[in-house]
């Protein structure tokens, strides 16, 4: 890869989806495998989702939650126990119907999601309100048979991660919704460097077989939508279809409340289209694998010799680094660090090393800097701070310069042909207007807010002019 293979890297803003794909690939991120949205997570795409994993279960452990592994396989019958839950999968669920040569009994499907699952081995183990609440998290693969796929962003077969818990109180189980969200919420903003959104999700669009469910929005570079997380309250509804039960305070028996949250590596993919250019991946400095590439300009015992100075202080410093010991070009090495959003190139070279100095280099900017040798390290841990700050600076800009407010509907279609984005209107709360919307202008309602959702203007519905009873976000969605 050198510099004109970069540039073979399609331009964002004249074919997006050709650019993201071309990305993922030339970035090392995945590779396709023989089955169609089956895809190959490469080691660099996989150490990206190995940080996002330590993060995030660091994250569920200080809240008391506990992993698990449930099974791959969930029989037939025990799927259809909850109706609205097994509709709401039906058209996705991969079947396996054969043992070897012999034909199943009973079919099983692989698992889609997992609260059956958690359900049936609750419903053991949960007797008395001393074993409550229960706060378990999987780590695993789920299959669902998408019919348009792309890598990281619609899989059939997908890494994630469900949270399942059980609380012997409603406003427990509430509070324990909102807290995973605000959880994924922080990941987004502070980790991932990406603006988002998070609110309630219509009933039409809220998990089949929740009461409520709640997501995390962000917009990416296209003004598209992608739903980043979700946590969902169940109320009873699993409870009372399992017969899970246990004994209160009071010796009296009640039916738990439960919660179920979750995310994927589909935020492998929001990395590469909020923060993406068009000379490859941008990786903010806290999820980036490696912080820092070293680049040796040539096999040099001087050269070698500040290399190794700087891998040290480095490792002092708790920054990660990979050098680039190979034989291949400057400029192949350059463009390829570039490819791979190395947040911080540090280039060694004979000639700067003359004047006692290195060149640092930002992915974000492609800003270059003469730092003297022994303060290279010190420049980079200021730099970092300064480049996860400033990207998410720049996709919060970019972000809020693409919402726009519609009063009526001739205005919202208006903006919906024109300016990619977000649309903030008022709603009546009716489904037939969400269903209206969606079919005449190919936008879906992505949540309510926390704040800002009071209706304003003339406070009727941007669709039919009935009273609105609240404001709520549309777009495009991935």
């Amino acid at each position: 890869m050198n510099d004109n293979q970069v540039k073979e890297i399609t331009n964002r803003d004249v074919d997006f989806a050709k650019w993201y794909t071309d990305v993922v690939k030339k970035a090392d991120l995945v590779d396709y495998s023989s089955v169609k949205g089956s895809m190959i997570i490469r080691p660099y795409g996989y150490a990206i989702w190995e940080n996002m994993q330590s993060i995030l279960d660091k994250k569920f452990k200080s809240t008391n939650h506990e992993n698990v592994q449930m099974p791959m396989f969930i029989p037939e019958s025990l799927l259809n126990v909850e109706k609205e839950h097994v509709k709401g999968f039906a058209p996705e669920v991969a079947w396996v119907t054969y043992g070897g040569e012999t034909k199943l009994e009973e079919r099983m499907c692989v698992r889609p999601t997992s609260e059956t699952l958690f359900c049936e081995h609750f419903k053991k183990i949960i007797k008395s309100y001393r074993d409550l609440p229960l706060l378990y998290n999987q780590w695993c693969t789920i299959v669902r048979w998408e019919k348009t796929t792309r890598p990281f962003l619609r899989s059939r077969e997908i890494l994630w991660q469900e949270g399942h818990t059980m609380h012997a109180t409603e406003k427990e189980a509430k509070e324990e919704t909102l807290r995973m969200l605000k959880i994924y919420e922080d990941f987004q903003k502070n980790i991932l460097a990406i603006p988002v959104f998070t609110g309630k999700k219509t009933d039409k669009e809220k998990f089949a077989g929740a009461d409520e469910t709640y997501s995390v929005e962000a917009m990416m570079y296209d003004g598209v939508a992608l739903q980043n997380a979700t946590s969902h309250y169940f109320g009873q509804n699993f409870s009372k279809a399992f017969d899970i039960k246990f004994l209160d305070k009071d010796n009296k028996l009640k039916y738990p409340y439960q919660t179920s949250w979750g995310c994927t590596t589909r935020m492998i993919g929001a990395l590469v289209m909020v923060h993406g250019d068009n000379r490859g991946l941008v990786l903010p400095p806290r999820i980036a694998p490696y912080k820092v590439i070293i680049i040796p300009i040539k096999d040099d015992e001087e050269i070698n010799k500040v290399v190794n100075d700087l891998k040290e202080d480095l490792s002092d410093s708790l920054v990660t680094y990979k050098i680039d010991n190979s034989n291949k070009t400057p400029g192949f090495k350059f463009a390829e660090a570039e490819v791979k959003g190395y947040p911080i190139r540090i280039e060694v070279g004979k000639r700067d090393l003359k004047e006692g100095l290195v060149t640092i280099v930002r992915r974000d900017t492609l800003e270059k800097i003469k730092v003297p040798i022994d303060e290279a390290v010190m420049k980079v841990n200021e730099l970092l701070i300064n480049i996860q700050n400033d990207m998410y600076e720049r996709a919060l800009k970019r972000r809020n310069s693409m919402i726009y407010e519609a009063s009526n509907y001739e205005e919202m279609t208006k903006i919906a042909k024109e300016k990619p984005g977000f649309i903030f209107t008022n709603w009546c709360g009716d489904e037939a207007c969400e269903n209206k919307i969606k079919d005449d202008l190919g936008l879906k309602s992505r949540c309510i807010p926390f704040e800002g959702a009071e209706p304003d203007g003339d406070k009727t519905c941007v669709c039919c002019g009935k009273k609105a009873t609240t404001k709520i976000y549309w777009a495009k969605q991935y």
